[in-house]
Order: structure tokens, then C-alpha cells, then sequence
């Protein structure tokens, strides 16, 4: 044991050894991701650069990173080399998106199979699997409602999770968005009764809400910053084999948008929110609020290095 401790020692130092070490850290145990886009703020933040536990949820077939192709073919039909824990609801999850089995996205797991939810505008409802007695048994009386002779809690997360915003960035919001592309979304349009909201026409029916149910071995994923986020509702639930893994920490936080982007969304990711605080009262299409971002651009977020994704996520945000 100790002559091949130091075999593996003196290889560990040569370049190849240096390669297949950190190959082997890629494919198993963590890979660096990029945040790119808003749909996860405020919890995570576009340029916050995070590692993610690829062990989480077993071991996703490896493959070479920045290109793509898979080293290993898929012997057990899950996506996994080695099968684990699926994810549980409130997770937030990386996977491969439905449409784009080759694009990275980071989500937050909303309901797993066999669930039930109904989205209505700044709205989720969720029916879980182990149906009514189990609702009552885990959630306060004011979070539920009585919907279709079953029981639904009122947004299950958005107490817990401060990041979890409704606040369009565009003249639109999501609800309505999906309106427009009834025939294309994953949930189903419908009139509900029991809630007394708005309904829209919609082919001469009345629309108040969207329903679907979540399909066994399948995970209903939605941004938290939900006006403003591509997700489930659009594209449909993610299977587990396109689950890839779990975001572990922040190592470093960048504001890299330019004031473009930010004030427009050339590029995507418009964001007045954060482009108010630093220009404060200045008119946010001015030069002097121009001025002030720029200045304030390529400022590292100190707060947020070093920091477990659990921690962040618990917390009030502290940054737009």
C-alpha cells in the first residue's frame, strides 16, 4: 500500500497526473458553474461563480467539460452512472434543460412526481403526492385552500425563501406570458371556480389559472425570480436523468453587466432594481446614472464569496 500511495504521489505531480486529477474532481465530485441569467434573483445573482456537488443526487454520466460529449455510455437508462437521491422539493437543482439536453440550468424543484400545481398570476399552488392528511398535518391552516375537493397550499416557499420575488422587469409578467402561448406551455389553461381572481378569454373560454400534474421520476422546476424566469411552466419537467447536481458554494461574485444590459436588457438581463440603487435618485436613462454604473462595475460582491448556496438562500437578500 505504501509503494503504490507513492506511485500515485509522484504521478499526481506530472501534468498528466494533474489532468486526470482534476478530470476525475469534474466528472465526481464538483464542477464550476457560471450564474448567467436573473431567473434565480435575488437568491443567486448573474456573476455569482459557484461549485456544484455532482455527487448530490448519485453520479451523472461524465462528461468533458465546455464540450459536451459524454465519455461513458448510459448502461443503466437514468442519465446516472450511479443512481442516488432524487430531489426533494425546495432543492435547488442544476440539470440539463428538455428542449436543450446541452444547456445548464439552475432552478428551484417546486414539486416532484405525482404532485399537483396550479399557477395563477403571482400565485403557486401545490398539491403533494401524499395527498390531504399530509397537507394538514405539515402546513398552518391560513396557507391552505380548498380547491377541486382537494387541499392546496398557498405558496409553499416564498416565506421560507426571501429571494422569491414576483417583480417583472418587463411590461409583462409571466402569467400573462403564458396566455399568449397557451398552445405551446406545459400546464394546462383553466377556469377554477373557488378563486375569486381576474379571468381572461381565452378562445372564448374563461382562463384563470394553469394546471398540471408532475409525471413519476419527474421534477417540476421554476426560477425564483418567476415573472422573469424560463422554466418548467414553458418547457415541462426535467426527468432524472437530465438532473446533474446540486449548487454547494459562492468561491467568487462579479457585477460584470453593462450598463446596456442592465438599463435595456441588451443581452438579457435588465435590471432596475439593482440599477436604482446604485444611481439612487438620478434618472436611470441619464449620463450621470450611466457614469455611476460604470464606476460601480466589475465590483466584487464580498459578501457572497465563501458562502454555502444554503446559507444564502435562507437569508433576506441583501443585494439586488
Amino acid at each position: 500500500m505504501k509503494k503504490f500511495l507513492n506511485v500515485l504521489y509522484v504521478f499526481s505531480g506530472t501534468w498528466t497526473g494533474a489532468v486526470v486529477f482534476v478530470l476525475i474532481m469534474i466528472f465526481f465530485v464538483a464542477q464550476s458553474f457560471v450564474i448567467p441569467s436573473g431567473s434565480m434573483k435575488r437568491s443567486m445573482l448573474i456573476g455569482d461563480f459557484l461549485f456544484a456537488k455532482k455527487f448530490s443526487y448519485g453520479i451523472s454520466i461524465p462528461e468533458l467539460p465546455w464540450v459536451g460529449l459524454k465519455i461513458l455510455p448510459d448502461f443503466n437508462g437514468n442519465g446516472h452512472l450511479i443512481e442516488g437521491d432524487r430531489p426533494v422539493r425546495e432543492d435547488i437543482v442544476i440539470f440539463y434543460v428538455p428542449t436543450n439536453k446541452k444547456t445548464h440550468f439552475v432552478k428551484r424543484c417546486v414539486a416532484v412526481g405525482g404532485d399537483e400545481i396550479i399557477y395563477y398570476d403571482k400565485n403557486l399552488l401545490l398539491h403533494p403526492n401524499e395527498g390531504d392528511e399530509y397537507v394538514k398535518k405539515n402546513y398552518p391552516a391560513e396557507k391552505i385552500i380548498s380547491i377541486m375537493d382537494k387541499l392546496w397550499i398557498i405558496n409553499p416557499y416564498k416565506e421560507k425563501y426571501l429571494g422569491i420575488q414576483y417583480e417583472p422587469e418587463y411590461n409583462a409578467n409571466s402569467f400573462l406570458l403564458m396566455l399568449q402561448n397557451a398552445d405551446e406551455v406545459d400546464m394546462k389553461p383553466l377556469y377554477i371556480k373557488e378563486l375569486t381572481i381576474p379571468s381572461y378569454s381565452l378562445g372564448g373560454t374563461p382562463v384563470n389559472a394553469f394546471y398540471t400534474k408532475v409525471k413519476p421520476d419527474n421534477f417540476y422546476m421554476v426560477g425564483d425570480n418567476r415573472d422573469n424566469s424560463q422554466d418548467s411552466r414553458f418547457w415541462g419537467s426535467v426527468p432524472y436523468s437530465l438532473v446533474i447536481g446540486q449548487p454547494w458554494f459562492t468561491y467568487f461574485s462579479l457585477e460584470y453587466r453593462s450598463y446596456d444590459r442592465v438599463m435595456n436588457g441588451n443581452g438579457g438581463g435588465r435590471d432596475h432594481q439593482t440599477l436604482s440603487r446604485i444611481c439612487g435618485d438620478m434618472e436611470l436613462g441619464s449620463e450621470e446614472c450611466e457614469e455611476k454604473w460604470e464606476d460601480y462595475r466589475f465590483s466584487v460582491r464580498w459578501s457572497r464569496i465563501g458562502r454555502s448556496i444554503k446559507s444564502i438562500e435562507s437569508e433576506a437578500p441583501t443585494s439586488d
